[in-house]
């Protein structure tokens, strides 16, 4: 029986590419999206060309309810989740004296509280099952801090020390919690940036050049399988070397 992964915002850039690793893997997957649209018409095609499952799932992370009904989806369609990917996020990027409140609290909502809502949706599913994965998207901001970027800085600061002490509760279940945080990674966000801002930031990362999302699905692919049994309560970078 295959292994069954969850993947939270997967419709595109980083989501999708760990989707269609995993899948590539030979897990059934669980493709979580707010909106239909042709990404997800997309990915699901693609996904099943593995020769795998795959079940989309829509829902509103920062929901709750939602996120229960998708645990509760998952368990009715597959009986079990192996795998929990919290890559869910938004950026409402700002400097924060002209910050409105509300771009603050929704990407804690989303980013933060979307993380606890998933987790919390489906952390008893695993306990029962005295085995399980969580891997949450954090990022290099979330450790260094980023002009402008109070609220995602703040969210993806709040996912590591999610992540670390959900890893010291669970552990006794066989339940590993690791974190991943990207740097400059080329996706939909990064394209819309001008040729000099990308090459700026090139320079920037002692690598001299952004990540590709197959680097950070490469990543969950490893924390997801057995050769990571021993790895729990990590923050791993893959940033080119960004912060060291």
């Amino acid at each position: 029986m295959n292994k069954v992964a969850c993947i939270t915002g997967a419709t595109r850039g980083i989501g999708k590419q760990i989707a269609i690793t995993l899948a590539k893997n030979g897990y059934d997957i669980v493709v979580n999206y707010k909106t239909e649209n042709d990404d997800l018409i997309a990915t699901k095609k693609e996904i099943e060309s593995k020769n795998v499952k795959c079940l989309a799932l829509q829902g509103d992370v920062s929901k709750f309810e939602d996120c229960e009904s998708i645990a509760k989806e998952i368990i009715d369609k597959f009986g079990k989740i192996d795998v929990l990917v919290n890559n869910a996020g938004i950026t409402k990027d700002m400097l924060l004296m002209r910050m409105k409140e509300e771009d603050f609290k929704q990407v804690i909502d989303v980013n933060l509280m979307g993380t606890f809502n998933m987790t919390k949706s489906v952390i008893g599913y695993m306990m029962k099952a005295r085995t399980g994965r969580i891997i949450n998207l954090s990022s290099v901001v979330g450790i260094v801090g980023n002009a402008g970027q109070t609220n995602y800085s703040a969210s993806k600061a709040g996912i590591i020390g999610f992540t670390k002490s959900l890893a010291k509760e669970v552990a006794s279940r066989n339940i590993l919690v690791n974190a991943i945080a990207p740097g400059f990674i080329e996706t939909n966000m990064t394209e819309v940036l001008k040729e000099e801002v990308k090459e700026e930031i090139a320079k920037s990362i002692p690598l001299k050049r952004m990540g590709k999302v197959e680097d950070v699905a490469n990543l969950v692919k490893f924390l997801s399988s057995e050769e990571s049994s021993y790895i729990t309560g990590q923050v791993i970078h893959v940033d080119g070397g960004m912060v060291m």
